[in-house]
């Protein structure tokens, strides 16, 4: 049975209650964690829930202190379990009564090269009226792509994309980023069968004002993926154009009718006539903002009134944001970001392989490892070993062999920070052979990095298996000894100087082709 954990970012809002009750009421199978991302502000209260009895015992909260969502999320599926695949729900939506044993069946029909399957969002409007502006915009949810109100994505998929991208700070458009930088890299997202209802929450009238900071974001967006970015994402550009050219009228009435006060004579007369010309033009285009937006709703006073007043804020609030978010986005870097450290796997990677090799004079670096190595250190990257030695096991070789190869490693591409060993005859049964994680987490403790923060760079499957396993990302560098398998769903480079690229440049790596 294909294994999966449920990941919630939440602020502790009441409706994390109903969504954890319809989760443990579903029928199917149960997940084998739950993960709560706590992102409130600092507080020292526990969240305001209580974990329903079939989710007891498998729930637990990671706390991140207002991060945002997509920090809260890669905190989440990082903390979990090391499942197939990563349920993401937010702590607003109500899954459906069969959604556990639909999200079975939608994940176990999958090929391997699928990294997301989407479910099916229902928003529910109100049956006797029109829905207002932010019922609309919520409803727009249940044709959105996408989005993580409920999508599962395959935990090795997350890995070779590094997660989402924290530079976004709120719920918009983080999860675009990451389902086209997964398309990129070779993956399929599909839609799936089961079903989830999104609840239009209670909002302030000031809602749509206020959800204009995402202009900033879409800036990001297109810096990251180009401006094409609204077709490939299959999402709405808005009417930016449209505010730009309104907010540009109001500057220039503004402007015409101080000019009118300050002047005198002919120059006067002709600042006016601009200022009832540009006023005029400003004010017949607020009202068709106002109307476009009136028109499909409930059409009370209050609605109205709202609509009124708000047509005349967004569009200069609009175009702030996205100047905003010109200049704070006018250099960015690929995500994920550098790593803050890089882990060789040694013989075939960092030195050319010489089976049970104890003899220093063998040595001989692979073509671009002291390149690399190199341009790695410069970049403030700390590097390290994580190394099969069965040899010594086998009595092979001694240990003081091992040590004495170790040590020419240094001196050709080294010094490396921490060396991860294990020596063991793979009959031993050791737990620290790649490709368990043991050799990835000791070498990230010695270099004192977080492993989520670390690369693997390997050849063979092991060493893939080992960084995902302990949570690290992972980049093959394929040498005749690397099985076709092996490369599938990884991202691989044609070598050690391409992988540096990806690392420090922002190259991407495909992982299918």
């Amino acid at each position: 049975m294909t294994s999966y954990v449920v990941v919630i970012p939440t602020i502790g809002r009441p409706c994390l209650q109903v969504c954890l009750d319809a989760l443990a009421a579903a029928d199917g199978p149960l997940p084998d964690q739950v993960v709560l991302a706590d992102d409130r502000r600092a507080t020292p209260d526990p969240l305001p829930v209580t974990v329903p009895e079939p989710l007891a015992g498998r729930t637990e909260v990671v706390t991140l202190e207002g991060r945002g969502p997509a920090a809260a999320r890669n905190a989440g599926w990082r903390a979990a379990q090391a499942a197939d695949w990563v349920a993401f729900l937010d702590d607003d939506v109500r899954v459906g009564p069969r959604w556990r044993a639909d999200l079975a069946a939608d994940l176990a029909r999958q090929p391997a090269d699928v990294a997301g399957v989407q479910g099916v969002i229902d928003v529910p409007l109100p049956p006797d009226r029109r829905p207002t502006d932010w019922e609309r915009g919520t409803a727009g949810l249940a044709t959105a792509r996408w989005i993580t109100a409920d999508l599962a994505y395959r935990r090795r998929a997350l890995l070779a994309a590094g997660g989402f991208d924290e530079r976004f700070p709120r719920a918009f458009r983080e999860d675009a980023d990451l389902a086209l930088r997964l398309l990129d890299l070779g993956w399929s997202l599909r839609p799936g069968t089961r079903r989830t209802t999104h609840p239009v929450r209670p909002a302030s009238r000031w809602a749509s004002v206020k959800a204009q900071a995402g202009n900033a974001d879409d800036v990001l967006m297109s810096r990251l993926h180009g401006r094409d970015w609204y077709e490939r994402a299959q999402a709405a550009p808005g009417r930016r154009r449209g505010h730009a050219a309104t907010t540009g009228l109001l500057a220039s009435t503004a402007v015409s009718g101080a000019l009118s006060v300050l002047t005198s004579g002919p120059a006067r007369t002709r600042y006016r006539r601009a200022a009832v010309l540009t006023g005029a033009a400003w004010l017949a285009s607020w009202a068709e903002f106002t109307a476009a937006r009136v028109r499909p709703g409930p059409r009370t006073a209050a609605e109205t009134g709202t609509m009124a007043v708000t047509s005349a804020i967004i569009p200069p609030l609009a175009i702030g944001h996205y100047l905003r978010g010109q200049w704070r986005h006018r250099r960015v870097a690929a995500w994920p970001l550098p790593p803050a450290a890089v882990l060789f796997d040694r013989d075939g990677t960092l030195v050319r392989d010489v089976p049970y090799n104890g003899d220093p004079d063998q040595v001989e670096p692979m073509p671009g490892a002291a390149a690399v190595t190199a341009r790695l250190r410069a970049a403030g990257i700390r590097l390290g070993v994580v190394t099969n030695q069965s040899a010594v096991g086998r009595g092979l070789i001694t240990a003081a062999q091992l040590e004495a190869v170790n040590r020419r490693v240094d001196e050709r591409l080294g010094p490396f920070g921490g060396w991860a060993i294990c020596p063991h005859d793979p009959a031993d049964g050791c737990g620290c052979r790649k490709p368990a994680p043991f050799l990835i987490r000791k070498a990230a403790a010695e270099l004192g990095v977080d492993v989520a923060d670390c690369v693997v760079v390997g050849d063979i499957g092991a060493d893939v298996a080992a960084a995902y396993a302990a949570g690290a990302r992972a980049i093959l560098v394929p040498t005749p000894v690397t099985r076709p398998e092996e490369t599938a769903g990884v991202p691989v480079a044609a070598d050690l100087t391409e992988a540096a690229a990806a690392l420090l440049d922002g190259r991407r790596l495909r992982c299918w082709r």
